[in-house]
């Protein structure tokens, strides 16, 4: 359904140092870079991409936005949350079952250093 996700950031270096730590648990890697985009991916092409706005101002994350990375264990979540932190993001949630999702969501929850939400979860049992 989806092509690509996007987020804004103000330093594309200083955001893929911390992208490239928060989704290695996950196995996406850059797929594409330029001097205003850096994408990542698990395939052929990038589906997470992180840009500089076109128009030239600020990027702001939004409100009520969020990006969500699926994970296939709850030990990439825990990794992926730790790895966010340990480069600067700010903790939102941290590792943990999210019953009243349902009875096997587990999620972690964090700011990107552009204060993006981002959300990495499992739906597995394990």
């Amino acid at each position: 359904m989806y092509s690509h996700t996007t987020v804004g950031a103000n330093d594309l270096a200083r955001a893929r140092g911390f992208y490239d730590a928060v989704l290695a648990p996950l196995e996406l890697t850059v797929h594409y870079s330029a001097s205003d985009m850096v994408g990542y991916g698990a395939g052929g092409h990038p589906l997470f991409l992180i840009v500089q706005p076109y128009d030239g101002k600020a990027p702001a994350p939004g409100n009520g936005t969020m990006i969500a990375f699926l994970a296939t264990s709850r030990s990439q979540v825990d990794a992926c949350h730790a790895a966010a932190l340990a480069k600067g993001g700010t903790d939102e949630g941290e590792p943990g079952l999210r019953p009243q999702y349902h009875a096997n969501y587990y999620g972690a929850y964090f700011r990107d250093l552009d204060g993006n939400k981002i959300c990495v979860c499992s739906h597995g049992v394990a």
